[in-house]
């Protein structure tokens, strides 16, 4: 079955060649199945996994819904996201399809002075993209109102209930306008998001596109079992050391920062991403992990959703996630938009038995391998010009078959970005070097002693 085209689907042409200048020419599922309902105005229910597309799923209907719309006192937009990172990503999804149809967009989230916000929405905005702490906030200093919203959007609202933020969610839905559009996108109807669907959004068409539970076809999963805590240091060294992106989770801010620091200091460009750091470091971190300078970005679950990087190579629990939500969201950083992607979780004796209940909630059957940093399943993901800056042990590994097996006549993914820290010295890649053509000389002393 032929995939319709965005114009298909109702989109207008200036929206379809904005999508096509961006190199967006092919609807996704999640897109297909809601576009022809939000563009026609109705209420709607979106549920998918992560990485599927949702946010163009509401971004161009809330565009087009609003083009040509006179300006009024306030704005006519609003979209809601559980943290300042997806807030963000969702603007910058946004704000090209605005700019085409001379529609302003502003973010407000906490974190940061909320001078700079007060004076957007004093100057006048037509859609706000929000955090509910931020935007009650300034809702009760009178800064702004939702009297003139017609389309609201509410992302991730499974995570808003995993916060703690239903109850600033309802406030805030209750302030628009009982008559406007409404979206929500969802993971899951838990924790009371089902409340918020029958209270607000009136007779929805609900369409889900894979459940939250359902595996990605192009991910690659693997659980490495290691000996003790000096062989997992070792491996997760080994895995960050690899070519092209790629996205490490600890279970602790301390910890995340304290990886990073450890990783740029052995040669292998990283940034760190949590709680303890403020907005605009936040910020500084994922340009460095977007842009290449950095490779490696070390997080704790404050990235495990919102945070779309493209080319996401591997994604590594070194801390295995607390339940099998985060496993899923953790892992949807890779094979994102139809690309593949490798996900790896390095287990401790100790943690083996709480994995295998995660693993077997998430609805993914895989043989556990034991591994050190020289067997075969690690040297394949970490790729062939990776340079290790540690001593090397001897190969040790119990046969495993990964979830899925890649297609026939596919390759191993070739690095995306090789970029250093501009002005940084690659030591690594010195030792690197050093270390392959010592091991090359030992091996042609002792072909020679031999023959």
């Amino acid at each position: 079955m032929t995939t319709p085209s965005f114009a298909e689907l109702g989109v207008g042409e200036r929206t379809v060649r904005e999508l096509a200048a961006r190199g967006i020419d092919t609807p996704f599922p999640i897109q297909v199945a809601t576009l022809p309902d939000t563009l026609a105005g109705r209420d709607a229910l979106g549920r998918g996994k992560t990485g599927s597309g949702k946010t163009l799923a509401f971004c161009i209907p809330l565009v087009e819904r609003l083009a040509g719309t006179r300006r009024s006192s306030g704005p006519i937009g609003l979209i809601l996201a559980p943290t300042r990172e997806l807030a963000t990503q969702i603007a910058g999804v946004l704000q090209p399809l605005a700019a085409v149809h001379a529609l302003k967009v502003t973010t407000i989230f906490g974190g940061v002075p909320q001078g700079r916000q007060a004076a957007a929405l004093k100057a006048g905005v037509d859609i706000v993209v929000a955090c509910p702490g931020r935007l009650e906030d300034l809702m009760k200093q009178r800064l702004l109102s939702l009297d003139t919203i017609r389309v609201t959007v509410l992302d991730e609202a499974d995570h808003m209930a995993d916060l703690g933020f239903l109850p600033s969610v309802t406030r805030i839905l209750a302030a628009t306008p009982a008559g406007g559009h409404r979206m929500l996108f969802s993971a899951t109807l838990d924790n009371g998001v089902d409340k918020l669907v029958r209270r607000f959004l009136r007779n929805p068409v609900t369409h889900s596109v894979d459940s939250a539970e359902s595996p990605v076809p192009d991910m690659t999963h693997h659980v490495f079992h290691v000996a003790g805590t000096e062989a997992k240091k070792e491996l997760v060294h080994r895995l960050a050391s690899g070519t092209g992106r790629r996205v490490l989770f600890m279970r602790t801010k301390h910890q995340a920062r304290k990886l990073a620091k450890q990783l740029t200091q052995a040669g292998v460009p990283s940034v760190d991403l949590h709680g303890n750091l403020s907005q605009p470091a936040r910020d500084r971190n994922l340009a460095a992990f977007s842009s290449g300078e950095a490779r490696v970005l070390v997080a704790t679950d404050i990235a495990a959703r919102g945070v779309h990087v493209d080319d996401v190579e591997l994604v590594v629990h070194v801390d295995p996630p607390a339940d099998h939500k985060a496993y899923l969201h953790r892992s949807g950083r890779t094979a994102r938009a139809g690309n593949a992607g490798d996900v790896v979780t390095v287990v401790l004796p100790e943690q083996r038995r709480d994995h295998q209940a995660i693993m077997r909630k998430a609805g993914i059957d895989i043989r556990p391998q034991q591994v050190t940093v020289d067997s075969e399943p690690v040297q394949a993901l970490v790729g062939e010009v990776a340079q290790p800056t540690y001593p090397r042990g001897a190969a040790s590994v119990t046969p495993g078959q990964p979830a899925r097996s890649r297609p026939a006549g596919t390759r191993q993914r070739k690095p995306v970005h090789e970029r250093r820290i501009p002005g940084q010295v690659d030591t690594a890649g010195r030792q690197g070097t050093r270390r392959r053509r010592a091991v090359r000389a030992q091996r042609v002393s002792g072909a020679a002693r031999t023959a």
